[in-house]
């Protein structure tokens, strides 16, 4: 039944690998709890006091309440593709509330941090330098995730358009418009990436050629903020939440940022509106802080 669902998520749902690999140890997990402590090894018999039982011993573990709650939306999701599947007709989950979770303050990056690393980076040159500060460039000016920087590729950008083109979540492509300057610091790199002659067709890659891996993105990214801001938290999301406050902050429209963010929540409810490409073009030109305009 698990293997079932994962395939499902997999070729239907076009979860990414990663989403996938937490589904199947969620599931695994709980599927030997109810073994060891139950006798249960069909999941076609477990009830909700059952569950709640591995909830309580999640918690005597000091699992977080965001981290529990996230194994319960696993069995959530498989307990209703038994019920697509017509194999139950009632969740063991349907009553189940989510635990509190204490609400996280993300603190965004300055306009001023974030230029101080830039500014920086542009004093220095060679390959390495060049491409970091391209890094900052697109996560502060496309509010792009991680994993999809580092999955884009040479012919992701429409250099006459001055686009980019990002595959997000369940592969769910979406336009994303550059800024001139950017546009230039791509330019720049490439022709220094050249030289490196990759095999890799992927846009950012090591000084040895390959494909640039999540790991070091990180430590990029850490690394020279560490230097410029005294906040606790400093990462790749941060950059991008940043991108997205500061939008806001300018006057953007919440709707058009969170289509340049591809939230999710977007193309399954009906809460926001799909604004079009000239329409979004517009907005991030005129609110974006780097945006240089007169």
């Amino acid at each position: 039944m698990i293997a079932s669902f994962l395939d499902y998520l997999t070729l239907e749902r076009k979860y990414s690998k990663h989403t996938i690999t937490a589904y199947k140890k969620d599931l695994n997990s709980f599927l030997e709890f109810c073994s060891n402590e139950f006798g249960v090894t069909n999941l076609l018999e477990v009830n909700y006091s059952q569950i709640r039982s591995w909830i309580v011993k999640l918690v005597n573990q000091n699992v977080s309440n965001s981290s529990i709650n996230r194994k319960i939306s696993s069995l959530k999701s498989f307990y209703k593709f038994l019920q697509k599947t017509t194999q139950i007709k009632t969740s063991p989950l349907a009553k189940h509330k989510a635990l509190k979770v204490a609400k996280k303050v993300q603190v965004p990056f300055t306009s001023d941090e974030i230029n101080e690393v830039i500014n920086s980076l542009s004093a220095s040159e060679g390959f390495t330098s060049v491409r970091d500060k391209l890094m900052v460039e697109l996560f502060y000016s496309t509010g792009m995730r991680r994993i999809e920087l580092t999955n884009l590729k040479i012919n992701s950008i429409d250099f006459q358009s001055k686009l980019i083109k990002v595959l997000g979540k369940r592969n769910k492509e979406r336009l994303i418009p550059l800024l001139p300057s950017v546009v230039e610091s791509i330019a720049e790199y490439i022709v220094l990436r050249d030289k490196l002659k990759p095999e890799s067709e992927h846009l950012f890659v090591t000084g040895k050629g390959n494909k640039i891996y999540e790991t070091l993105v990180y430590r990029v990214i850490n690394c020279y903020f560490s230097k410029v801001s005294p906040k606790v938290k400093k990462s790749p999301h941060i950059l991008r939440h940043s991108f997205a406050t500061h939008l806001l902050n300018q006057g953007a429209d919440l709707n058009s940022v969170k289509e340049l963010l591809g939230h999710s929540s977007l193309a399954s409810t009906q809460v926001y509106t799909h604004n079009s490409l000239e329409k979004i073009k517009k907005v991030y030109n005129q609110a974006h802080p780097r945006s240089h305009k007169k």
